[in-house]
């Protein structure tokens, strides 16, 4: 293994231990019975550092640990949280990876939210009623006043919030030798 795959590992677990505390102690009721956490931020920034896959592999990582510690919706939630983070993450990544501009960051974070809104209102009405023990037609009664406006919250809060943290946190792993130079600069 070599010293960028190594640095590369360390970030990305670095990155898993932040996301996972955000999905522990940042949780915040929005609507109803739902509860937003910034993790998917985390995941975010980790994807348009260093790719959709390395956002995959975190989604992944936090919605296991999560289901082993923390979870109280089983195995069901594990995969809601795993698509939802995925459907956020991955495509900001990856708009994010073909045009590495301020315009393909919020493109992509954009789309981002449009993947993971239009995602979560098929899951929500296909997997909700099994984990919280309710009908299809009740779960499907949610979709607009509970579902729609908690994603929409969610997806909206972790663009901006990536948004505003992906430079002071970019900038700090670079000054921390975690991340490779941005293309041109003076450092060695």
């Amino acid at each position: 293994m070599n010293i960028s795959k190594t640095k590369k590992l360390a970030t990305t677990a670095m990155l898993c231990t932040l996301s996972y505390a955000a999905a522990v102690f940042g949780r915040v009721p929005v609507v109803l019975f739902l509860r937003y956490d910034p993790k998917d931020v985390i995941i975010a920034i980790g994807g348009l550092i260093f790719g959709p896959l390395t956002a995959l592999w975190i989604t992944l990582i936090v919605s296991i640990l999560q289901l082993f510690t923390t979870s109280a919706t089983g195995i069901l939630g594990a995969l809601m949280n795993i698509i939802s983070s995925c459907a956020f993450a991955c495509p900001a990544a990856w708009i994010y990876r073909r045009k590495r501009r301020l315009s393909g960051a919020v493109s992509g974070l954009l789309a981002g939210v449009c993947c993971q809104v239009s995602v979560m209102m098929l899951w929500n009405y296909l997997i909700a009623p099994l984990y919280m023990g309710i009908s299809r037609e009740a779960a499907a009664e949610l979709l607009l006043p509970a579902f729609l406006p908690f994603n929409l919250i969610k997806g909206g809060l972790n663009a901006a919030f990536t948004m505003l943290l992906y430079k002071p946190v970019i900038t700090a792993l670079r000054r921390a030798n975690l991340i490779d130079p941005a293309p041109g600069s003076a450092n060695p």
